[in-house]
């Protein structure tokens, strides 16, 4: 299957029977104008009795007759999926919805010392779960709690929120602007308490987002004078023509064994790494296309291994695309590992086979990454990046013990010699990590932060971002360090690392502490909808930069995974402060709009080529997308 924009939102004015009973259910009011008029044209009510008259002035002064519950709402419920017959269909005309406190019967008090302590012994919020859930009647035609998982999507054009629950996708329509805000403020309030597990008090938020990052704390109040320096030195032609994605073409993964992970070059060839070995393939300007040629790995030299291969979970190019390493799971099925097998691409072998080991003593390493963004490409190049929970190396092949420098370990300060940081002395929980054009480091951690730290000073992370209550499960960074794409079950945040120090000079957090003025971050976002077509593996993974390696050159797009779906943005219409998508929103700004590549199997990964793909028709290198048997190419070319 191929590409396809990404779905508008319907109205839900279009929905069956909706224009007609609109004015029905509006709040009658019979002080007004169009109210005298309809007791003068009432024969009846010239004859109502004075008594009578009295008695319904009294129950309009109750609210019993012609007021509706400050929690009053309409249900639709979405049907036909993305099929031309897609529509909203309303469920209750008359519903209500409250926000339930499943800690109600639980002191207030007690329940939040508990997530505290939760939190502090590296448990979520929800280690006691959710403790708001939204709950719609009559019936409880929706019991969810709240949290990221809804997708809610605000559109306060139509006093409406949609969201996903149950595996369907509902709307809710206020009647006035007043009850709109008021809903979303309640459930603002819920999801910061159920998400971080403390109070939505001026209090609760300085304690989890810190005196620093008032901006992440209250968006609605932050400057995105930040976003719009940025905008300014990067913005594209304002006539740029409209792109679209067409498939050049689709072929079989050539051994059978099913695509683990791509391993993209960016010189003659590419990578498909599945179970049984490495399939090549040619890259060209449309995208990659198999030779037909496989490198199977069946062990180690002589035929022996001291590390068992098994289908490897990293592939990372060396030495100008002529090696590769790949970093297998543990024997217990565990992320980490305790080695790398060392292929030489050219002969197909293994040619070494390292075990990570510090002080004659075996460890792990959770990820391996090159040092820098355009480190694959260096033909003499011999160290990588390695990272496991709490720790931070770089490895270095022609060292026959393997390591030659350390940057951090569990027995010190997980920021190597931060003597202040004891409050990391459990762990940081590092999880995915990746490098500058210059060879800073971007990591993030199951807390949801994500550290900085520079090339030339590893020991102490030089700007610590809070987590928004989700784990980062991937990182990326742009070539020129300016910009962070940190990847969550069920988001992508886009962070802004560029601040100006004491002398005006223009930084990035890889090199000096921020400050206070740092702006709020974007997120990237599914609709209700997608989240459920997107298929039962939902999650988003692998959110990626469009790939450059060189100065000045600016990425273009970000791509990511999520189930059936693989989903491209506009670099340059989300870091736009006037994009439409941001109009009217509270909170953090979220942006809604991408393009769709939908597969009919849940894709393994998806990730740009090199820009020397880029073709004269094209502002973009072709998108590969994989599935566990199928490989695809897209190219962005001008609508025709």
């Amino acid at each position: 299957m191929g590409a396809a924009n990404s779905r508008e939102d319907l109205d839900l004015t279009s929905s069956s029977g909706e224009e007609e009973e609109e004015d029905a259910d509006e709040e009658y009011d019979p002080g007004s104008a169009s109210g005298a008029k309809q007791r003068q044209d009432d024969p009846l009510r010239a004859t109502t009795p004075a008594s009578i008259e009295f008695l319904d002035a009294k129950l309009r002064a109750l609210d019993l007759k012609y007021k509706q519950p400050d929690n009053a709402a309409r249900l639709y419920l979405h049907v036909g999926g993305a099929s031309a017959d897609a529509r909203w269909v309303p469920a209750e005309r008359r519903a209500t919805y409250a926000f339930l406190d499943k800690a109600a019967a639980v002191d207030d008090d007690d329940y939040y010392d508990d997530e505290r302590r939760g939190r502090r012994s590296s448990s979520s919020a929800s280690s006691r779960g959710p403790r708001w859930v939204l709950e719609v009647d009559p019936g409880r035609r929706v019991s969810a709690p709240v949290g990221q998982e809804l997708q809610l999507k605000a559109l306060p054009g139509q006093r409406r929120a949609d969201f996903a629950a149950a595996g369907s996708v509902w709307a809710l329509r206020f009647p006035n602007d007043a009850a709109f805000r008021r809903f979303r403020e309640q459930y603002d309030r819920c999801l910061f308490e159920n998400t971080y597990g403390v109070e939505a008090t001026d209090e609760g938020r300085r304690e989890v987002f810190g005196a620093d990052f008032a901006a992440w704390a209250r968006p609605a109040e932050a400057d995105d004078a930040v976003w719009a320096d940025a905008e300014d030195d990067l913005a594209p032609p304002p006539a740029a023509p409209a792109r679209d994605l067409l498939e050049e073409f689709e072929e079989e993964a050539g051994d059978g064994s099913g695509i683990q992970s791509l391993a993209l070059g960016a010189l003659d060839n590419s990578f498909l790494v599945g179970g049984a070995g490495i399939q090549v393939v040619k890259n060209f300007r449309h995208g990659v296309h198999g030779k037909g040629v496989s490198v199977r790995i069946s062990g180690g030299r002589g035929g022996g291994t001291s590390t068992n291969y098994s289908t490897p979970k990293k592939a990372l190019l060396m030495r100008g695309e002529t090696n590769m390493l790949l970093m297998s799971p543990g024997d217990t099925g565990a992320p980490h590992s305790n080695g790398v097998h060392h292929v030489d691409i050219e002969t197909g072998k293994v040619v070494a086979e390292w075990r990570f080991e510090k002080d004659g003593t075996d460890i792990t390493m959770r990820d391996i990454a090159n040092d820098s963004k355009s480190a694959q490409l260096e033909p003499s190049g011999s160290t990588f990046l390695g990272l496991d929970d709490n720790r931070l190396c770089r490895w270095d092949m022609r060292d026959a013990r393997g390591r030659v420098q350390t940057i951090g370990n569990s027995d010190d300060s997980p920021v190597l010699h931060w003597s202040q940081g004891h409050q990391f002395s459990r762990g940081t929980n590092f999880q995915c990590f990746a490098s500058t054009g210059d060879g800073s480091i971007v990591v993030g951690s199951v807390d949801g932060k994500i550290r900085l730290y520079s090339r030339s000073s590893m020991r102490m992370a030089k700007t610590v971002f809070p987590g928004l209550g989700s784990p980062i499960t991937h990182v990326d960074v742009t070539y020129d360090g300016k910009w962070i794409l940190g990847t969550t079950d069920t988001y992508l945040v886009l962070i802004c690392t560029i601040f100006k120090d004491k002398d005006g000079k223009e930084k990035t957090g890889f090199s000096g502490r921020m400050g206070s003025r740092i702006a709020a971050p974007r997120l990237l976002k599914l609709s209700p909808l997608d989240s459920i077509l997107a298929g039962n593996d939902n999650k988003f993974h692998g959110g990626q930069f469009s790939w450059v390696t060189e100065n000045g050159k600016q990425e273009k797009h970000l791509v990511a995974t999520v189930g059936k779906f693989s989903l491209i943005w506009n670099f340059q219409k989300v870091k736009d402060s006037n994009h439409h998508c941001y109009r009217d929103q509270e909170g953090l700004k979220s942006c809604y709009c991408y393009k769709v590549v939908l597969k009919e199997e849940s894709i393994v990964d998806s990730r740009f080529m090199h820009e020397n793909f880029a073709g004269s028709d094209s502002p973009e290198a072709p998108l590969v997308v994989a599935t566990p048997m199928k490989v695809s190419s897209f190219s962005i070319a001008s609508k025709r």
